[in-house]
């Protein structure tokens, strides 16, 4: 195999493919489950397509900042973005959501439908349920307030805990997806090269397959307990290079893979959004968000067809999800 990931087919051959049980947890819609989500989440990663390039931002305020308008529209205030400027008409776009204390993320992917003075629109098309890892392994909710934060860039993405990244394929579908890992085992920079650690996850691998067909990438690194975050734009290419996969050894593993972003100049700013959204110290877990339960919804509300689909809607269950995500996380956190 070479060391750099350029075919869909190389990328199957290293991380594998989904199963379908995995891939019925996407829905085309923002159900209730997903509704409540949102309500209870006061920080979202958001992610569009760009003239070219994506481009990433923070949204955040009191939970129910965002509002979802319908089952196929949310809204978002413009007042609750870092950058107010981000999303035109027709780009396509991510949004990650966090509730607190929750380790699950719901991402929602859509196009930006509507631009106001006052909001941004997502038509959303794809809804799901992304598994804890990312946070588990950053002690995301577990963080305190931190005084300081490095100021410079190589500093603080050595300090980074947790990374949204944002991809988009040739056609602007663009996706968010959550990264964490300990302190110094997540990004690292170096000769102006950001090289981020990739664990074990759940083989859906859309970041994956959209940075192969447009390497053009766009981050947020967040140190846990700051409200300083770190924007990272550049082109990604996926390694499988031993020496640099062996860098970010946690717990005796090495990740799968290495997503090495060239060319970069990350830009080290205080982000309101954080600060409005005061995730530290973390309240408790939101009583109302049970991921097993809207996992088991997503998949049943799932239209794909065939007996295999139609087994696994009629044997999954809120008991067989919720132990199976525990032993995901004791067993293959990496």
């Amino acid at each position: 195999m070479t060391e750099t990931i350029a075919t869909i087919e190389e990328l199957e051959a290293c991380v594998g493919t989904a199963a379908l049980g995995t891939k019925m947890k996407i829905i085309d819609h923002l159900d209730a489950g997903a509704e409540r989500w949102i309500g209870a989440s006061p920080i979202a990663f958001v992610g569009v397509s760009g003239d070219g390039a994506p481009r990433a931002t923070l949204a955040g305020g009191a939970p129910g900042f965002a509002v979802v308008k319908d089952k196929t529209h949310l809204s978002l205030p413009r007042a609750s973005l870092d950058d107010a400027d981000i999303a035109t008409v027709g780009q396509g776009a991510g949004v990650l959501f966090l509730a607190p204390g929750v380790g699950e993320t719901l991402r929602a992917n859509g196009r930006v439908s509507a631009v106001s003075a006052d909001a941004v629109v997502f038509e959303i098309n794809e809804c799901f349920i992304h598994c804890a890892k990312a946070l588990i392994r950053s002690d995301f909710w577990a963080a305190a307030p931190l005084g300081e934060a490095p100021d410079d860039a190589e500093g603080f993405l050595f300090a980074s805990r947790f990374l949204a990244l944002a991809t988009a394929d040739a056609d602007g579908r663009t996706d968010v997806s959550p990264k964490g890992d300990p302190a110094g085992s997540l990004v690292r920079l170096q000769d102006g090269v950001a090289t981020l650690a990739e664990r074990p996850g759940n083989k859906l691998a859309f970041g994956y397959h959209n940075m192969i067909a447009h390497p053009a990438v766009a981050a947020i690194a967040v140190l846990p307990g700051s409200t300083k975050i770190a924007v990272i734009t550049g082109s990604a290419r996926l390694s499988t290079d031993e020496t640099v996969r062996n860098a970010f050894i946690v717990e005796g593993k090495a990740p799968i893979l290495a997503t090495m972003i060239g060319d970069v100049a990350p830009e080290i700013r205080e982000s309101a959004a954080l600060k409005r959204a005061a995730l530290w110290p973390a309240k408790a877990e939101t009583p109302a968000i049970d991921p097993a339960a809207v996992l088991v919804a997503h998949v049943k509300l799932n239209k794909s067809k065939g007996l295999a689909a139609m087994a696994i809607r009629t044997a999954i269950s809120k008991t067989v999800v919720a132990k199976g995500l525990d032993a995901a996380y004791k067993h293959t956190l990496y």
